[in-house]
Order: structure tokens, then sequence, then C-alpha cells
């Protein structure tokens, strides 16, 4: 080899090469290949603002949505880490993408005049068996810095709703005012009672926490109240109540919208005189406890309708807080799937690595009536009955699947599809109602189970909202309406 030609080897002149004659040319370099246009608009549509890499992490496709709320120019061939991470001197995502393992973080925004604003980043590998192909990067707007997820005693959040929430908590229980928490099942009521305690100078001190709904009128009493020997039968010694058991501490009344009328004046009879009087005795016994109550019901209302009494409100509703529902908080929703599977991965007999972006936004477009705790129940049937690293749709429960493919009973304007539009729309509650019961195939039960409530209850509700049996009987004709062949392969929890 000639000197000139080592030495145009050594400064990297690689493009250049001798002609057959002895002359020198420079070869042409090749454009990157221009994107499958079908493909842009398949993720466009489906998962929004997102970036396609190939296995040298240069980007091979962009999404108009990603360019957008990048605010930067992203050109085909570039490395996606310069995009991203350009001036930043932290690069988790560029650390994670090259060790090859997946990564979920919140970066500065890339783009000039965005100071303080982060961007949501998801990568997931694409793989080929043992091959690996490619990332495909999710990007989503973060908000502005110190708005990330925040844990509040047990609770995940990213929502600005629940932030203020966990504000107010903390504010609050410096205090031993009543609290009356309001909120839907399953939206995190007990959690947010026991921040209350340990947050309050009774930290040291018990919490009790009794459901109002669960237990009939005679036993909830005792329960509550105590009872002294002789009572009644079977009362064979003297048994403190909740009242007595949480002396010096909380006492938390779960569903206490539930409480029966005649026990509703013994409690404004509690917090009047701070004392208790057991079932059968005659010495009231002195007490010192936080008042804590939740239910899922508007209490004015309940007491306009003459089921609570209007005295025993104002003594429990000194300070009312609401915790907003989870359809009211979407953006959690991918964080809270992460918390789970985090937590249920180390005991169970599946290990989930991540989620498929399908399945995201398929928990997304839910209206989850039972909230949190259904999200948890929906991940532990995927536990359970799905296999593989991945969380695939075949994992989900039948019903949300067909929930996502009818799109469910409710129309857009909240009628009851099939009804005349000049009936009055549902209200919230009564949308709610109905789409449990689409969910249980129409089946009452399970879904006051799913609801948090009893059947009875349930069916109270359902008259009083003017929804007649037909439209309930409706939820199970549309569960019927699934084809047999496709109900009879899928497994029913």
């Amino acid at each position: 080899m000639s000197p000139y030609r080592q030495r145009s080897k050594a400064f990297g002149l690689a493009d250049r090469a001798r002609h057959p004659h002895g002359t020198l040319r420079t070869l042409p370099r090749l454009a990157p290949k221009p994107p499958d246009p079908l493909l842009g608009a398949a993720l466009s549509a489906s998962l929004g603002a997102a970036l396609l890499l190939d296995a040298e992490l240069k980007i091979a496709l962009a999404t108009e949505e990603a360019r957008a709320l990048l605010g930067v120019e992203v050109t085909l061939g570039a490395l996606a880490v310069k995009v991203l991470c350009p001036n930043s001197p932290d690069r988790p995502v560029a650390e994670a993408l090259a060790k090859g393992r997946a990564v979920q973080a919140v970066i500065a925004h890339p783009a000039k005049g965005t100071a303080g604003r982060l961007l949501k980043v998801r990568a997931i590998p694409l793989l080929q068996g043992e091959r690996h192909l490619g990332w495909l990067v999710l990007l989503d707007a973060a908000g502005a810095s110190g708005e990330g997820a925040v844990c509040f005693h047990g609770m995940w959040s990213q929502s600005p709703k629940m932030k203020e929430v966990f504000r107010i908590l903390e504010r609050v229980a410096v205090d031993d005012a009543s609290v009356l928490l309001r909120g839907e099942t399953g939206t995190g009521k007990e959690l947010a009672a026991r921040a209350l305690h340990v947050l309050s100078r009774r930290a040291s001190g018990p919490f009790q926490a009794i459901n109002c709904a669960a237990l009939p009128a005679n036993l909830l009493e005792s329960e509550l109240f105590g009872h002294v020997r002789g009572a009644f039968t079977g009362a064979v010694s003297n048994a403190k109540g909740h009242f007595q058991l949480a002396d010096g501490g909380t006492l938390f009344l779960d569903e206490v919208g539930e409480m029966p009328p005649e026990l509703q004046v013994k409690l404004l009879r509690v917090l009047e005189t701070r004392s208790v009087l057991p079932v059968g005795g005659r010495k009231p016994v002195a007490i010192d406890v936080r008042i804590v109550s939740a239910t899922h019901r508007a209490l004015r209302y309940e007491v306009e309708e003459g089921r609570f009494r209007a005295d025993l409100m104002y003594r429990l509703r000194v300070i009312p807080i609401f915790l907003p529902a989870l359809r009211e908080r979407r953006e959690d929703i991918a964080l809270l799937c992460a918390k789970f599977i985090e937590s249920m991965n180390p005991a169970a007999r599946r290990r989930i690595e991540r989620v498929a972006p399908t399945v995201l936004s398929l928990l997304e477009r839910q209206e989850w009536p039972g909230n949190v705790r259904e999200l948890r129940n929906i991940l532990a049937y995927a536990y359970a009955v799905g296999d593989g690293p991945i969380l695939q749709p075949n994992d989900l429960p039948p019903e949300l699947l067909d929930g996502a493919l009818s799109g469910g009973l409710v129309s857009s304007e909240g009628t009851p599809r099939g009804a005349p539009h000049s009936e009055q729309p549902l209200s919230a509650e009564g949308r709610r109602l109905l789409d449990a019961l689409r969910r249980t195939g129409g089946n009452k039960k399970q879904a006051a189970n799913l609801l948090g409530m009893s059947r009875v209850t349930l069916w109270r509700r359902l008259q009083e909202l003017g929804i007649a049996d037909e439209d309930s009987d409706a939820a199970r004709n549309a569960e019927l309406s699934t084809p047999a062949r496709q109900r009879s392969t899928r497994v029913r929890p």
C-alpha cells in the first residue's frame, strides 16, 4: 500500500478509494432509508409521541407528535441520546440504553427556552428471539420540575389533584378536628385515614378501623360501644368496643353513611359527651378519640333524603376532604402499574418485566368504578393466568377486553345505549353503577362487591337514580351478546 493510501486511512478517509486509472475518487455516503409511512401512521395513532431506534441507537422513525413535543429538529439517522439529552450532565436514558436494558425516566426538556420543564421517557427493547433489533421510545410531557411521582404514606401519585390532597392531609393532621373523607370505593380512603393518624400527635396511640356497612345494627352497636356481661345471649364477659380500644388514638368509621338511624343517635351522643355507654351498661366510660370517617356518598344528599341526621353530619364533616377517582387522574395508571408489579414480582410465580404499550393504552381508557383496588385486582389476575415477562392484552380479564371492544353501555352523551335521547341523562353515579353491572354481566351481587357496597344498597341506589331493571338487564345482555365461541375460549375469574 502506498504511503499516501496509508496516511489517508490513518486520517479516517475510509470513504476515499482509488479509481482504476489511479486517480482518487470520493465514494457517495448512503442516506438513511426513508421510513415506511404506514408504520409511522400506525405508531402515531396507537402510541402518540414515539421514536423508533435501530440497534445503534439511531433514530429510524419519529412520529409527528414526538417532533412537536420535543420542539427540536429530529433528523433521521441521528443518535437519539444527542436529541434527548444534548446538554444534560446526567444521562440515565443513555446509560440504560448502552447497557441494553429497558428504562423509564424523567429528563430535562431538550428544547431551548423550556427551563424547568420535564420530559417523561420510556424505552422498550425490540427483540426477535435473542436478536436485538432496536428500541421503541415513548415520550410524554411530565410538567415542571418538582412535579414527579411522590409516595405519601403508601399512596403513589404524580397527579396535581392527589398532591393537593396530600398537602391538605398533612396540614389538617396536626389538629384534632373530625375529618370526613369522601371518595368512591378503592380510592384510598383508609390509607388517607392512616396517614392522618401517623402525622398527628396521636401517632403513638392506637388506630382502630371499622366498616359500618359490614355488620347488622345490633352487632355494630356492640362492636362500636362494647358490652357488659349478660347484656345479651352469649355475652359471657365484658368486652371493649372500638371507641374504648381507640382511646388516645384515632377511630376510622368507614362507610359511615350506611349506619342505621338508631345508631346515628347513639354515635351523636358519644361525640357530644366524649363518653361511651357499653350495651347493657349503666356507667359511661370517658374516651379521648379523634374521629375520621369516610363515605362514598354525599352526606348532604342523604340528609335531604332523610337517611342521615343533619346534626351528626355537622359533627363528622368538620373538615371534608375529597379523594379523586382514578379516571380523574389517568396519568397515575402507568405509575401505579409499575409500583404494583414491583411489589408483586418477588412473591409471584410469574415475573413481569414490562407492560405492553397496548395494555397501558387500554387501561388508561377504562372508567375504573373500583378505582385503584380494581387496577390491583386486574394485575393479580394477569399474574395468575398469564405467562412470560411481558404483560399482554390476553392477560387481562375478559370483561375488560369486552368493554374495550364494545365501547361500553353508556354513550358519550351519558345516556344508556338504546335509550331515547329525550330521556334525562344519567349522572356520574348512575354511569358508575351501570358500568359495574356491565363488567359483571348484570350480576347485582358481584357488581355490589366490585363497588364496595351491599346488594341491597346497590338495589336502592338504582331505584333512587331511576335506573329501571331493563337498564341493568341491558348490562347482562351486553355480556351475553358476546359470541359463545369467544366466551368459551376465555378463562373467567
